[in-house]
């Protein structure tokens, strides 16, 4: 039978928790069906240092999930249009999240092709707008308890990856300065066809994945 993942695994340092989180499986229940995908590839974002992070300027109506307890859903639209889903991590009041950014479709399919008006299996869920749109997840999932044995958004811990199978780059289209362009907090399963962007692995930016957060 699935585990949900527990709320002991999202409190730990964030870079150690998105490495894990490939090969995880995000789970949305709709109408007592399970409509899910297998996670290859996310993003870190972590405390108000971080300047790429929707924290760095402290606490707003917006962020305020992210400074909440680990293991809850954080959840916005980026451009007014594209919702993006975000697993929050570490101890509440420190600011830090994943960034989900590609699933690979496991269950439920039809009824995400419904969602996605039908699109190429391959685009289904290849960022993390698509994939939002796949799952049906909206803001009112902002805020949800993804560890709650009643709520109709999880993760569950299904495919593990050897170390060699993952690969770290920085992360895609951030702002910031120096240091938030450069981190190298984007992990994915190397050669996945089902990771967001053009080519699912670009050598010339990859870099040796971290296990810690700073």
């Amino acid at each position: 039978m699935p585990v949900r993942i527990p709320r002991t695994f999202f409190d730990r340092p964030t870079l150690r928790v998105a490495r894990e989180l490939l090969g995880a499986r995000l789970v949305r229940l709709h109408e007592g069906q399970r409509l899910s995908g297998r996670i290859v590839e996310v993003e870190a974002y972590i405390g108000q240092d971080d300047r790429a992070s929707h924290a760095r300027m402290g606490p707003t109506l917006r962020n305020a999930a992210m400074f909440g307890p680990p293991g809850h859903a954080y959840v916005y639209l980026i451009y007014g249009v594209h919702t993006c889903l975000n697993l929050v991590t570490e101890e509440e009041g420190f600011p830090a999240a994943i960034l989900v950014r590609a699933l690979e479709p496991v269950e439920g399919i039809e009824q995400q092709q419904r969602w996605r008006g039908n699109v190429p299996l391959r685009n289904l869920a290849r960022g993390p707008g698509r994939l939002c749109r796949a799952l049906g997840i909206d803001r009112s999932f902002n805020g949800v308890d993804l560890c709650s044995e009643t709520s109709t958004l999880w993760v569950e811990f299904d495919r593990h990856y050897a170390d060699e199978a993952i690969a770290c780059s920085p992360r895609i289209g951030v702002r910031g300065d120096e240091t938030a362009i450069r981190a190298p907090w984007r992990f994915f399963v190397a050669d996945s066809p089902w990771v967001s962007g053009s080519a699912t692995f670009n050598r010339g930016s990859v870099h040796p994945c971290p296990t810690t957060s700073p």
